[in-house]
């Protein structure tokens, strides 16, 4: 099945963790991708809440896939900051493998922040994000 940031939206948190929990790893991704947040999945918040972020805060990621990292895309200027290293590892949510965007030894601001990402769809990645081992919001990426 294709997925879009709108069906994501409005899926349960239940939801969102079933998909991911039954999605595989897919391939470490290359270029850019443009990001949505999802924070308080499957309420009439959620859309807004990815709106209002979208325009002043987080637009995607950039990856290089060939050297193991990404950079932010911030906006509303689209800076790209803030990097990761990126690998194949188990995810802490069911411990089969994902892609993870380990912040850890790369950034001062968010070293304590982990992201896990899985393919739901051709060129369309879930993700799960960490501060530290507790689990804090979701957001997609669409390359």
């Amino acid at each position: 099945m294709a997925y879009d940031v709108a069906q994501l939206l409005r899926m349960t948190q239940t939801e969102l963790d079933d998909l991911f929990t039954a999605s595989e790893a897919g391939p470490i991704p290359d270029g850019e991708a443009d990001g949505a947040v999802i924070i308080k999945p499957g309420t009439a918040l959620s859309p807004e809440i990815e709106k209002f972020l979208h325009i002043f805060a987080w637009k995607g990621k950039v990856f290089d896939s060939k050297a193991g990292r990404l950079v932010n895309r911030i906006s509303p200027l689209d800076l790209h900051l803030v990097a990761a290293a990126v690998y194949k590892a188990p995810s802490w949510l069911d411990n089969k493998e994902c892609i993870v965007l380990d912040y850890s030894k790369t950034s001062l601001v968010a070293h304590w922040i982990r992201d896990e990402i899985r393919l739901i769809s051709p060129q369309f990645y879930l993700g799960k994000v960490y501060w530290d081992k507790k689990r804090l919001i979701d957001f997609s990426l669409k390359f």
